[in-house]
């Protein structure tokens, strides 16, 4: 099935999809809020981030759509391209609310969301680095991997809005601040979907 002596297209294409993630990701992680004006830079930042993905799947979408022979299925191709781009849109929207919210004063949860979240797209960048060189079952300890730190923001989640209602009696912090743990847990199920489809490729393909 493979030529292992030739890079393919569309596994050096789901790499650069994965790795302009990462970049978004970290982004997003690493930019000190310090005003409500740092909000509004970051989340015009990473709308250009999303943006940029739309670009690179668009142009893998143009490749499977005009070429005959493909490494793996078509559908996972794009599956996997779709869902990393699910986990962009997804930190592209976090960053929209917190702008929206003028919310600056990001708390432990928020900060531990984003360590597992850049964690996840840290593993799912090694996880196409090696789908790139072909090496399929190895790509499994890395899918693995990304479920765990899932289901560690899941107890983040479950924590994080059990002490919001303890702790705080402003509703409307109440109301924003739901939100934006809603948004970073979906980001992470969007990073297990990821993990999924990998588990889907090596199962069709190893």
């Amino acid at each position: 099935m493979f030529n292992f002596n030739k890079t393919d297209p569309f596994f050096t294409a789901l790499l650069e999809i994965a790795e302009h993630v990462q970049e978004a990701v970290h982004y997003a992680h690493d930019f000190k809020i310090e005003k409500v004006s740092d909000l509004k830079e970051v989340s015009i930042r990473l709308k250009n981030y999303e943006r940029e993905g739309d670009s690179l799947i668009y142009e893998l979408t143009t490749k499977l759509n005009t070429s005959f022979m493909t490494p793996i299925e078509r559908e996972d191709i794009l599956q996997l391209s779709i869902k990393m781009d699910d986990i962009l849109d997804g930190i592209e929207h976090f960053a929209a609310h917190l702008e929206m919210f003028s919310l600056i004063d990001i708390d432990e949860y928020v900060n531990s969301f984003m360590e597992n979240i850049v964690k996840s797209t840290d593993e799912i960048v090694k996880a196409l680095q090696l789908l790139s060189q072909k090496k399929l079952v190895e790509m499994r300890d890395h899918a693995v991997l990304i479920k765990q730190l899932e289901s560690i923001c899941d107890e983040i989640y479950r924590t994080s809005i059990k002490q919001l209602f303890i702790n705080e009696k402003d509703p409307i912090r109440i109301i924003q601040f739901k939100d934006i743990y809603e948004q970073l847990e979906d980001v992470a199920d969007y990073c297990e979907d990821v993990a999924n489809t990998i588990e889907t490729i090596i199962m069709r393909n190893a």
